[in-house]
């Protein structure tokens, strides 16, 4: 097996962090290699300053996670207030908490971004 197939094709049970460094001239190939290595989708993050990247690698990226983020943390979903669920192997793409049940027939994608950059790793609750 590839490194990247033992490293980031696996779902963990526990907190993970998979760094993968890449020469910004390989960028596609990059997003390629994001698409094609795992068989699962909870959440991803893409973080990105020029405006028609993100727009062309998230259209790239489509169907590789139930939820995505904008230069956001991969868990920034408000619970009970935004809808989440995951795709591919992770599981149905069903948004749980969305009065749109026609989902379960379709593959919609919910997208959070922040447009301010982010200072703290923490949520404000944390800090009390």
């Amino acid at each position: 097996k590839q490194w990247y197939q033992r490293r980031v094709a696996i779902t963990a049970g526990g907190p993970v962090l998979t760094v993968y460094v890449f020469d910004d001239n390989n960028w596609d190939e990059t997003v390629e290699l994001v698409n094609n290595t795992s068989p699962y989708g909870l959440t991803g993050s893409i973080y990105c300053r020029d405006r028609s990247v993100l727009e062309d690698t998230h259209n790239k990226l489509r169907h590789t996670a139930g939820n995505i983020y904008f230069n956001d943390k991969s868990t920034g979903s408000v619970v009970g207030q935004q809808p989440f669920g995951g795709s591919r192997a992770s599981g149905t793409n069903d948004k749980a908490v969305s009065l749109n049940l026609v989902s379960k027939w379709t593959s919609p994608q919910a997208i959070k971004e922040t447009l301010v950059p982010l200072t703290k790793h923490t949520y404000p609750y944390m800090e009390q």
